[in-house]
């Protein structure tokens, strides 16, 4: 075939003297294959020059969804190596995830998938008590793609993903979590908890407060049950009872 560039006879996917693309191509921007020398996306319209719709297409039979979990995963661990324990939030309006080198390296092959996104849980829930709430937000779709990757979430791990959601400024997610924990034990504190900080985030003071008294209700009865979950969150919990007192 001739490269409709420069006209050079070529094969397989690139012209062998200027380069173009012969094949294999699609729109970065909408993912809609390419015709070879094209300048334009036929379905969306975006340039192919300027460097922002033509991306090589992934080998053929590597589904599209193994593709985004690889994305997932190296983000995940992008975020854990820059996010070591120890290190110090950002300044503000520091770009996230340039805090102070913690010492020591973080060992990834030590890591489950249940402790990174912990890990990201961790650093976000550090810059909302900081104010660095931009931070927060930056590393809150990363958190939730971590925590969607588990098989399975138990309430401490929906506690956490309710949290994330409000750093994302999303309280009706938060609610979805609160409601799913309810649904298993109606009186659990992880879902009064969110209910709470969700209406306050919504300037619902009224339902914050049925929200908090709900948790001042349940609280004693909940603790003497023992559930594991509580443990990890145990102090938190109590400085939460105090604060709504």
């Amino acid at each position: 075939m001739k490269c409709p560039k420069c006209g050079a006879n070529a094969s397989g996917k690139f012209c062998h003297d200027c380069g173009t693309p012969l094949g294999g191509v699609v729109c970065g921007k909408c993912g809609a294959p390419l015709n070879a020398g094209a300048k334009f996306c036929h379905a969306c319209g975006t340039p192919v020059a300027t460097g922002t719709a033509g991306v090589t297409a992934p080998r053929a039979g590597i589904p599209w969804f193994l593709v985004g979990a690889g994305v997932v995963v190296l983000l995940v661990v992008v975020a854990v190596i820059q996010l070591k324990p120890g290190g110090t939030p950002p300044a503000p309006g520091a770009p996230p995830g340039m805090g102070a080198p913690a010492a020591g390296p973080v060992d990834l092959s030590q890591l489950t998938p249940r402790e990174a996104a912990d890990r990201l849980f961790d650093r976000i829930m550090r810059y909302r008590e900081g104010g660095i709430n931009d931070s927060a937000a930056f590393f809150a779709p990363m958190a939730l793609r971590a925590y969607g990757m588990l098989d399975q979430l138990d309430a401490d791990a929906r506690f956490h993903v309710g949290l994330i959601e409000l750093a994302a400024s999303n309280p009706d997610g938060a609610l979805g979590q609160a409601d799913t924990i309810a649904g298993t034990v109606p009186s659990h504190l992880y879902a009064a908890m969110l209910r709470s900080d969700a209406a306050l985030a919504r300037g619902d003071s009224a339902a914050a407060k049925r929200a908090q008294q709900t948790f001042l209700r349940n609280y004693e009865s909940e603790m003497a049950a023992g559930r594991p979950e509580y443990a990890s969150h145990q102090a938190w919990l109590g400085t939460y009872r105090q604060s709504i007192r």
